[in-house]
């Protein structure tokens, strides 16, 4: 059983605000929560995430242990 008076007030619709709009209400300690993020506009959530290849790493990787797809040499040259 929970002792009284020491526990924060329970407010069981808080509303969560993302860029000024209600986004969905959960139970918290606070009326209101102002998020950045949310998974209704996260990338990875929504499907619009972008694999950023950066400085051809996969490449450079690819051709250090002979993985690579393109023949450099004049294998079809007689």
């Amino acid at each position: 059983m929970a002792k009284p008076d020491i526990h924060p007030q329970w407010y069981p619709d808080a509303k969560v605000y993302c860029n000024g709009q209600v986004v969905m209400t959960i139970g918290s300690t606070k009326p209101e929560l102002h998020v950045d993020v949310w998974s209704g506009n996260h990338p990875f959530y929504t499907g619009t995430q972008k694999i950023i290849d950066t400085e051809g790493r996969v490449e450079r990787f690819l051709r250090k242990y002979g993985m690579s797809s393109t023949q450099t040499g004049d294998d079809n040259q007689k």
